[in-house]
């Protein structure tokens, strides 16, 4: 039994690589996304044009939009991709910070693995750093006062700065601080909770400038009014009622057959739906109001009924429109009209008028007293320009939401992360045994958000990270950064180039947490086939990417 024949415990088709030629491909894979991402870091960054699946196109520099769309085969980039949508969701910011720093973080730890580190040593190390950064964050952070108009708009220029919309600096700003304080609720304790999904409604409209944009203090919907001759389609301090019950004769709720014998019977049904209908409507003028809205239909009875009455209605509105509508001028939403109540009907809003803007009209109730939620309206050359705007003004809102949240400030420009890194050089010479090292490189790596905006302002990157790194050297000097636009070492404080403290530490988190989990996947095991129904073809087998080519132009989808 000299010759055993080989073992085989996977199926011929499944591809199993692991040790360090996983660790390095993993690298490879992140590295690759944070390529990709790089160069939209800062002021001075770059678009990109993605083509999407319905052959759309999307210009964007915002990580998470541009993440969102290409299509990745490794599993390790995949992984990248997440953390870009997680910290888009928690923060709303820093998307891209959070991918270029956790491909460095993996970058760095290349070294170790080449020398036979093993991997929960290098992530122990990690996780210290990351607790000694936050701790750094938490003593440079200052306080700022959240209805200090200047500082917030300061912040949040900063995180659009980047963006597209940067050169209509206040503008966005402007919309974004605007909206968030308006939609603000105060949970107690100086918390303010401010839900954007929900009621701050984003209307593109093509057409106009970008300067025509502007934050209605109320609500508008994409609507006319039911009848457009015979209602008002301007009214001074409407009486507002919403429903959400259809305003129609109700049909049974299975088909029902009625024979009729006489012909009077037929004119006795007819009777009764319209005295339905009738009396529907006499319930709900009983409250004199000016303006009915429902989110299901009216029919052409009630329509009659109510402009006679001098009522303007507005039928089948977006529940989520409809809630804003409530939220903005005090009314309840009412299910059935009999339990109207006069405490149902909103009075807050000042105006509500039909506009036609480019080829639709809209419904405006704006001028409301004090309204809980309200409507963004942008306006811009096409639908490209918009929908960029748009994700700005998300991410605008974010920030304001974030410092509402938590009022502390950071030094943006990349001084954040200097003084983050100096701190732990100095420290990690207090680091016992092996660890020590891996330390290090994390304290190196963070240095990668200032060397990447140095890059993107094209900068002589040695020479100002030098010169950054002499002035962070022992800590001191914590506001001193690269002002992205025009690449001048200055400080930060004077710029008022800000970082919300929310953003920074997701950020952080985010980025170590994720490369501490690449970096202990030692196996990966591919090719696992669904099972398949009986007659269909054998799909395929996918390719596995050496190492070797993972640099090559693979990466990026065709």
């Amino acid at each position: 039994m000299a010759l055993h024949a080989p073992v085989l415990v996977l199926k011929d088709s499944l591809k199993r690589e692991s040790g360090a030629k996983v660790h390095q491909a993993n690298i490879q894979a992140a590295k690759a996304v944070a390529d990709i991402i790089r160069t939209t870091l800062g002021p001075r960054s770059m678009l990109k044009m993605l083509l999407d699946a319905g052959g759309g196109i999307v210009v964007t520099n915002d990580g998470n939009a541009i993440l969102r769309e290409i299509d990745i085969a490794h599993p390790a980039a995949k992984s990248m991709i997440e953390l870009s949508r997680t910290q888009d969701e928690e923060v709303g910011d820093g998307t891209t910070s959070v991918i270029v720093l956790a491909g460095e973080m993996l970058h760095v730890a290349q070294a170790f693995i080449d020398k036979n580190y093993h991997p929960t040593v290098i992530c122990r190390a990690y996780t210290k750093a990351l607790d000694d950064a936050l701790a750094v964050l938490d003593k440079i952070a200052m306080p700022v006062d959240v209805n200090d108009r200047g500082a917030m708009l300061g912040l949040v220029k900063s995180s659009i700065g980047t963006k597209f919309t940067g050169q209509f600096g206040d503008l966005i700003a402007d919309l974004a601080i605007d909206a968030t304080t308006t939609a603000g609720v105060d949970l107690g304790q100086g918390m303010r909770e401010v839900d954007i999904k929900k009621y701050i409604k984003v209307e593109k409209v093509p057409g106009g400038q970008l300067e025509d944009s502007r934050v209605l203090k109320g609500v508008m919907i994409n609507k006319d009014v039911v009848a457009p001759g015979k209602m008002r389609r301007k009214i001074v301090n409407p009486r507002i009622i919403l429903l959400d019950c259809p305003v129609e004769y109700k049909k049974g709720e299975n088909q029902t057959n009625a024979e009729l014998m006489k012909e009077e019977d037929w004119q006795v049904l007819l009777e009764m739906e319209e005295e339905y209908i009738k009396n529907l409507c006499a319930q709900i003028l009983k409250f004199k109001p000016d303006l009915v809205i429902t989110e299901k239909g009216l029919s052409d009875l009630a329509i009659h009924y109510l402009s006679k009455a001098g009522v303007s209605a507005i039928r089948r509105l977006r529940k989520t429109d409809n809630n804003r509508i409530a939220k903005a001028c005090g009314a309840v939403i009412v299910n059935r009209p009999e339990e109207l109540q006069e405490s149902d009907v909103g009075t807050g809003a000042g105006l509500f008028e039909v506009k036609k803007i480019g080829d639709e009209f809209f419904a405006f109730i704006v001028d409301c007293k004090d309204p809980k939620a309200c409507t963004v309206l942008l306006r811009g050359a096409s639908k490209d320009t918009l929908n960029e705007v748009e994700r700005n003004l998300q991410d605008a809102m974010s920030v304001a939401r974030n410092i509402l949240k938590n009022p502390k400030l950071l030094p943006g420009g990349g001084a954040t992360e200097l003084t983050v890194s100096a701190t732990l050089k100095q420290k990690s010479s207090s680091v016992e045994g092996v660890e020590k090292w891996p330390y290090e490189a994390a304290a190196l790596a963070f240095e990668a958000i200032p060397r990447t905006l140095a890059q993107n302002c094209g900068l002589n990157v040695i020479r100002t990270m030098t010169q950054l790194q002499g002035k962070h050297a022992n800590g001191e000097n914590a506001w001193v950064g690269i002002d992205g636009r025009s690449g001048d070492i200055v400080d930060m404080k004077e710029r008022k180039i800000w970082d919300s403290y929310s953003v920074k530490a997701q950020t952080f988190k985010t980025a170590i947490e994720a490369a501490c989990m690449l970096l202990r996947i030692d196996d990966i095991v591919s090719g696992i086939k669904k099972k398949q129904a009986p007659g269909a073809s054998a799909p395929k087998q996918p390719q596995i990417e050496t190492e070797g080519d993972a640099d090559n132009e693979q990466m990026i989808p065709e």
